[in-house]
Parts: C-alpha cells; sequence; structure tokens
C-alpha cells in the first residue's frame, strides 16, 4: 500500500508547495506492481455472493475486481479500479458489490451483472474494510489513515456520519440483526511504556451510530486484522499478534518474541440471545461471573509449541458458528478453528472422550503448558493464563493446520452453503478452492499472467514470509506492517540489553542515516542484514539479503489523508510558517528535503531505562500513521510531543505557543 513521492519541495512568494506526484497507473500506487510494464496480480479480499454463484476478488496491484464462478480456473468478469483495491461487500440483494480504492478516496459500486462501476463514495482518503448493514440501507467503511468508519447512506451516495475509532480500523463485522458492528482497530495507540499496550476491538451502536465499547486486548497485541461474529451474536472472534515487548529478543523458542493469538470477545451475556448448539453454556463451572458490558473473554494462541502460526490474516466463520478458518499469512497455511471444543476449553466443560488426556498433565507440563482444564473449572477467571499456553489448543483438539499452495494466503470466504472456501494468495495471484473440512486444495484459479518477480518484489515476499525465520514464530512485516511500525517498544540488544525502543517506520531508512534510535548501525543495508541474524534468528544468503534491501528502497511516503487535493489545509499552512520560523527553530534539526539532519543530539527525552540521552533525529515524513512517538513511543499523540515531552523546549521551542498556534503545527506534522 505504498504511494509515490518525490521528495521535493519548493517555494514560492514565501508559501511551501508539496510536490506530490501520483503515480498514472495503479500499479505505481502501490509501488510494487508491475514487472516490464505488467501489474502483478495480489489478490487482497475475496467475498461470495449471497446466492453463492459469484466470487469477488479484488486485485491490489493491478487495480482491478475480478469476478469468477466457484470452482472455476479463470476470471470470469473484471472491472478496472482506481487506487488499489481492498475490502469487499456484497448488496443483500447480490447485484451490486462494494470496493474500497485505498489511496483514492473513494468507494466503488460495482454492478455485478455488467461488471461495471455505476458510482463512487466519498470517504477518508485510505479506505481497506467494508460491511453492509442489513436492513438499514448503509455501508460501513474503515479510514485507516483518519482512525475513523464512514457511514455511508446507500440511497443518496452520501457519507451521513463519521465515527472516531481507537487507531487504523482494518477490519470491519455487522451482526445479523444489524444492530451492532465490531471494528478491528490495526494497532496499538497509547503510551507505548504501558507494560498494557495493545491493541483494542470497537464496538458500533448501528442505530445511533456511535462507539459505544472499546475492548482492549492482552498486553502485546497488534496487527489485528480481522473480525467476525457469531451467528447468535453473543461472540466476535478477532485474529492479531502478541508480541511479547517486555522481554529481550534473545532467543525465539517457545514464543519468546512473538506468539499468534485468535481472541473470543463476549458481546452479550448467554440470557440476552437464544445459544445455537455447540456453543457454551451460559455459566462455567465454578464461581459465578457477572458480564458487565463487552468484555475480552480469552484470548488462544495459534502456535505450537515448536513451530509459529505467523501472521494470521483473514477469517471465515461457519453458518452454524461452529468452526472458524483463518489465512497464516506468514506461513503459508490455513488454520481451522473447531469452535464448540474451543469453547468447552474455555468453559472448563471438558468432553468425557478428552478426559484422559488430563492423564498427562505432568508431560504437559513439562512441555511448558501453563493452564489446564482442571485449574480453569476451579477458576474460571484462569482463563486469561491461555494467551500463554502454547498447547492447549491441540490437546483440546481444537485446532488444526494445513499447508497451502502458494504464498501469502490473506483474504477468505467461505460459500453461503458451506461447501467451498475461496483463499487469495497474495504474492501468488491465484485463488484457491480448498474443501472446508479438511483444507485440501480442489483447483486453483490465477487473476491473469503474473510476471516473473523483480527484486523488489521477491524482496517484499521474503520480507512478509515468515518460513525465513527459525519455527516460523514472525516475518520483518510483523513488526514492521506495509514497512511501517507495530506501536510496540522492543528490547533490541543494538546498544545492550534493558533499554526498550519504539519500532521505527522503514520508510526512507535507505536514506536517512544512521539506523535505529541510538544510531547504531551505520546504514540500512548493515541493518537489514543484523535483523536476518538478531531478529528471525537465521543467515540470509547474499541474494536474500539484497532482495529485502530493494523492497526497503522501494518504499516511498504515501501523501496524508490530512492533505486536501494534495494540498495543506489553511490550519497546517500556519503550522507550516511555524515550523519554519524562528519562534520554534523546529527546521533546524529537521530541515528538507529529508526533514532530518541526520545527527544525534538530547533533546531531554532520556528515560529512566535509557543509558544516554542522545538518539537519531527521525524524519518527519508520514508521522500521521507512525505514533506513537519519540524514541520510546511515550508521546502518544502529536500534541503530546509538543506539550507534555517538551516542557523545556529541548525539541522545538512550543511552550509559548498558543492552544489555536499549538494545534496548527500539529496539523501541519501531521500532514507531512
Amino acid at each position: 500500500m505504498m504511494w509515490k513521492w518525490t521528495g521535493r519541495t519548493r517555494r514560492s512568494g514565501g508559501v511551501l508547495a508539496l510536490a506530490v506526484v501520483l503515480a498514472a497507473a495503479v500499479a505505481g500506487l502501490a509501488g510494487l506492481g508491475e514487472h516490464n510494464g505488467k501489474p502483478y496480480r495480489s489478490p487482497y479480499d475475496v467475498a461470495f455472493s449471497p446466492d453463492g454463484k459469484w466470487v469477488a476478488v479484488s486485485d491490489h496491484t493491478a487495480g482491478e475486481v475480478a469476478l469468477l464462478e466457484p470452482g472455476a480456473k479463470q476470471v470470469s468478469r473484471r472491472a478496472a479500479l482506481k487506487g488499489a483495491p481492498a475490502g469487499l461487500a456484497w448488496s443483500a440483494d447480490g447485484k451490486r458489490l462494494f470496493v474500497a480504492e485505498h489511496g483514492a478516496g473513494t468507494v466503488a459500486e460495482i454492478d455485478a451483472a455488467g461488471a461495471r462501476v455505476r458510482r463512487r463514495f466519498a470517504v477518508g482518503r485510505y479506505p481497506v474494510p467494508v460491511a453492509v448493514v442489513p436492513g438499514r440501507g448503509l455501508l460501513l467503511v474503515g479510514n485507516t489513515g483518519l482512525h475513523s468508519v464512514s457511514v455511508v447512506d446507500l440511497a443518496g451516495g452520501k457519507e451521513q456520519a463519521r465515527i472516531p475509532m481507537v487507531n487504523a480500523p482494518r477490519s470491519i463485522a455487522v451482526s445479523a440483526d444489524g444492530s451492532v458492528a465490531v471494528v478491528g482497530n490495526f494497532l496499538p495507540t497509547g503510551d507505548a511504556t504501558d507494560p498494557k499496550q495493545s491493541a483494542a476491538v470497537s464496538l458500533i451502536d448501528l442505530a445511533g451510530l456511535r462507539r459505544t465499547a472499546d475492548v482492549r486486548l492482552p498486553a502485546g497485541s497488534t496487527m489485528l486484522r480481522d473480525v467476525a461474529i457469531s451467528p447468535d451474536g453473543r461472540w466476535a472472534y478477532a485474529v492479531h499478534t502478541v508480541g511479547r515487548f517486555t522481554l529481550p529478543t534473545t532467543q525465539l523458542e517457545r514464543g519468546w518474541i512473538n506468539t499468534n493469538a485468535l481472541s473470543v470477545i463476549e458481546l452479550a451475556p448467554a440470557e440476552a440471545k437464544p445459544q445455537a448448539k455447540g456453543q457454551p453454556k451460559p455459566q462455567a463451572k465454578g464461581a459465578p461471573e457477572k458480564l458487565a458490558g463487552p468484555r475480552l473473554y480469552a484470548t488462544v494462541l495459534l502456535d505450537h509449541v515448536s513451530e509459529g502460526a505467523a501472521d494470521p490474516w483473514g477469517v471465515a466463520l461457519g453458518g452454524d458458528g461452529k468452526t472458524l478458518w483463518v489465512t497464516l499469512a506468514g506461513v503459508h497455511q490455513l488454520g481451522r478453528v473447531d469452535l464448540a471444543r474451543l469453547h468447552a476449553l474455555l468453559a472448563a466443560d471438558v468432553p468425557a472422550a478428552l478426559a484422559k488426556q488430563l492423564k498427562e498433565l505432568a508431560r504437559y507440563r513439562r512441555a511448558g503448558v501453563q493452564v489446564t482444564w482442571l485449574e480453569i473449572q476451579a477458576d474460571p477467571s484462569r482463563r486469561r493464563l491461555l494467551v500463554n499456553d502454547l498447547t492447549a489448543m491441540y490437546i483440546a483438539k481444537a485446532l488444526r493446520r494445513t499447508p497451502l499452495p502458494g504464498k501469502g494466503p490473506r483474504g477468505i470466504a467461505l460459500s453461503p452453503d458451506g461447501g467451498r472456501l475461496a483463499v487469495g494468495t497474495y504474492f501468488s495471484g491465484e485463488v484457491l478452492w480448498v474443501r472446508p473440512a479438511d483444507g485440501k486444495v480442489l483447483a486453483t484459479a490465477p487473476l491473469g499472467p503474473q510476471p516473473k518477480p523483480d527484486e523488489v518484489r521477491r524482496g517484499e515476499t521474503i520480507f512478509h514470509d515468515a518460513t525465513y525465520c527459525f519455527q516460523h514464530w514472525l516475518s520483518c512485516a510483523t513488526c514492521h506492517p506495509d514497512g511501517r511500525a507495530d506501536g510496540l517498544n522492543w528490547d533490541l540488544l543494538n546498544d545492550g540489553m534493558g533499554n526498550p525502543k519504539n519500532s521505527k517506520s522503514l520508510v526512507w531508512s535507505h536514506k536517512t542515516p544512521p539506523t535505529m534510535a541510538r544510531g547504531v548501525r551505520p546504514d540500512m543495508e548493515t541493518a537489514a542484514a543484523a535483523g536476518f541474524r538478531f531478529i528471525l534468528f537465521r543467515v540470509p544468503e547474499a541474494s536474500e539479503d539484497k532482495a529485502v534491501q530493494a523492497y526497503l528502497r522501494s518504499l516511498a511516503p504515501a501523501p496524508s489523508p490530512y492533505l486536501a487535493g494534495g494540498k495543506l489545509s489553511a490550519r497546517a499552512e500556519r503550522g507550516r510558517k511555524l515550523f519554519d520560523s524562528r519562534r520554534t527553530n523546529c527546521a533546524a534539526c529537521h530541515p528538507r528535503p529529508l526533514l532530518t539532519d541526520l545527527k544525534l543530539y538530547d533533546v531531554g527525552t532520556r528515560g529512566e531505562l535509557d543509558r544516554t540521552g542522545r538518539f537519531d533525529t527521525p524524519t518527519l515524513m508520514e508521522m500521521w500513521r507512525t505514533p506513537p512517538y519519540l524514541h520510546d513511543g511515550s508521546a502518544a499523540t502529536m500534541m503530546d510531543v509538543l506539550t507534555t515531552r517538551n516542557k523545556a523546549d529541548q525539541h522545538g521551542k512550543t511552550t509559548k505557543l498558543s492552544s489555536q498556534e499549538l494545534e496548527d503545527l500539529a496539523e501541519y506534522l501531521l500532514s507531512l
């Protein structure tokens, strides 16, 4: 999801003009979309029509939506789109298809019969998920760049409301009765020095069109890519990673650095909704529990004790609520979760057929089990410990993982009759037709001719591939989604143990040496090679290292969603003048065009765990998408950077600015 940026600026009459050049072809919008003039095929999302006769596929780099008949081996219809097509949703009658045009700031409404765009709805610049609200004539659109959800009135084709979210909403699920929407916020927000830092699931009351709750996931949860709601409306399921960021990165075994998870959120008490067959009993054995609004019920791991399930991406939920399928993008696998067995585990209702396995408790403890059914039965609150248990899902026989052909499975959908799964493999450019029961691939359908990958595309593939990591726990993209940052602090050993730093965006890393917060790596090339050895715990081949470096050089800043028509707003223009003035002296250390002077300074941000106060001056490009800020992530917002974390005016003179001037300056920085 990268856009081209020239990196040049110019002055005219004292007014700064941001030189933004958008590539003419959609392939150029992604920066990685074509080779020798031929677009790569990269299925991002897939969706079955309500009658099951069609499968829609968003081709992210080719700038198209493709329509296929289930089981077919070729595309039947195509529609050219703007931006980089992302999330998909069908109308209830199956006649219209809605596609998010990421980067174009629109959602396209497509006539399915003719595969043509009927109209477009204006939303935030970087939409990803879309969802139709049954019976209400509304479309929900997640604006990742502006941290909001647009509510579009389909009758009038206009945005009816914009609901603030927590951070970068990347997924939306709507309950069957159209009363509530569950939104997955992709990244954490807040002070990264908080040991409980994590992403959250938000709830929207669709009658009042307001956000009613945020359910925070376990500490270290990030990369929340997809959510689903059970047919009875009681449960929501979210897949994400769990970074063990309070530990030094000294090993990978047993999920020491990263694990991959499924969180179960209880949306309503058992008595509020009729129970579907196979769902858990209203109360677990033991002490009674009271439900005070939506809550995190449990988080379980998709990993095995000796093999990670890196980068869970898409989910598909069976119509009977008994089975959940998950694409494991980093390890090219399909996970099948038996929800009846999972909920039996969570309720400590152990099936008789499995009870005998408890006799092997001592052996499982030696293998690293930290919680058992017996412990949960004695105290249901111990469900919270399952987030650290690498064997519970396997002991309960609730999870099966199946290898898939191709690279990077992402979007997944289940046919209305439950007889077929469609899975898009992003880097292979194909749709897989999969048998739900056992994960067997029945056929494949390429979206079109796939060019041989050049070095950049190969580097992007390696960057997202966790099989290059020891035991497959994580990929480069696990901590650097889209080449950016995961919002967590990490105690890397580059500068010794015990002084964690906030992860950094890799955009322009080749232009802004040295790298790392302390500047301990002289350049991007050195840092990339060190990442292979000390984070993935693997010595790369020279060609692999070279390809990843080519990919990192290809990353370009995306135009800020705060820009209006590619230009600064009036407020941001006032902020630009403040930034350039001697009153703030910001431009002294952040000169154009790189917005950094490439030097280290002590600007008063040293924390109690830091061994020095001198830190690298970062580029200010793309600050709209990289909170929290400062070397330790202690500034949750841009205003925190300018106020609470700059009381001595050591990184810009801001203490004497008025509230209006501070807001203007913050608006400008978020527009870069």
